[in-house]
């Protein structure tokens, strides 16, 4: 099973310094946000660098696009940090291992951006002019992360055991289920998320199969 860790503190911190990095900076945004005020006050986390849209004067959330990435690393409860985390810490660093630091950074980055952008957009083109959405969270670039685990297991099935498989498709079936039924979870951005993995996985994935047979 490649999602258990068996690393000590400094070995994780050395063999996944990204993961460790984005780790951290979730954690820390999380302290400044709750000491600087109420973590439950959505005016407080819209002040803090959550995403938001509104038809009226922000449609698509590109009026401030800073915030496409602020609010990746913001989380407005203690459960909802720690769930995170908690997939990051266990599922992100077999994907650091495989992409290497650099490329999987830009990798995570990439997929919660377009999670951003796409929930901005579908609430522009047909959200309620009334209604403002507010984003904050690193889901969508976990799901762009079992985004990549999916493919994975589905064209390069000899690199997963059939345990880490099943997690995969298991923690996707019930993600999906849970983003549906919970209306407080954005169900654009963890689709858009795992999409986005997906075929960003896929595309990164030909471009080393041919780099490999042109060497």
């Amino acid at each position: 099973m490649i999602f258990l860790r068996y690393e000590s503190f400094r070995g994780y911190l050395r063999a996944f310094p990204v993961t460790s990095v984005i780790i951290a900076l979730n954690l820390i945004y999380f302290i400044v946000i709750a000491v600087t005020g109420d973590i439950n006050d959505n005016y407080h986390l819209m002040r803090s660098g959550g995403f938001v849209s509104n038809m009226q004067d922000n449609p698509y959330g590109l009026k401030e696009p800073w915030r496409i990435i602020t609010s990746m690393f913001m989380h407005s409860s203690f459960q909802h940090i720690f769930f995170n985390m908690f997939s990051i810490l266990v599922f992100a660093p077999p994907l650091e291992r495989l992409l290497k630091p650099v490329k999987y950074a830009v990798f995570y980055l990439l997929c919660g951006i377009i999670a951003n952008l796409l929930t901005g957009a579908v609430h522009g083109l047909f959200g309620d002019e009334r209604t403002i959405y507010l984003s904050t969270g690193a889901s969508g670039a976990i799901y762009g992360v079992f985004g990549a685990f999916l493919y994975i297991a589905i064209f390069r099935k000899a690199w997963l055991d059939q345990g880490s498989r099943k997690t995969v498709y298991t923690i996707l079936g019930f993600g999906l289920v849970f983003s549906v039924i919970v209306p407080s979870v954005s169900l654009l951005g963890h689709v858009g998320g795992g999409v986005a993995g997906f075929l960003l996985y896929g595309l990164l994935d030909r471009a080393m199969t041919k780099r490999r047979r042109v060497n």
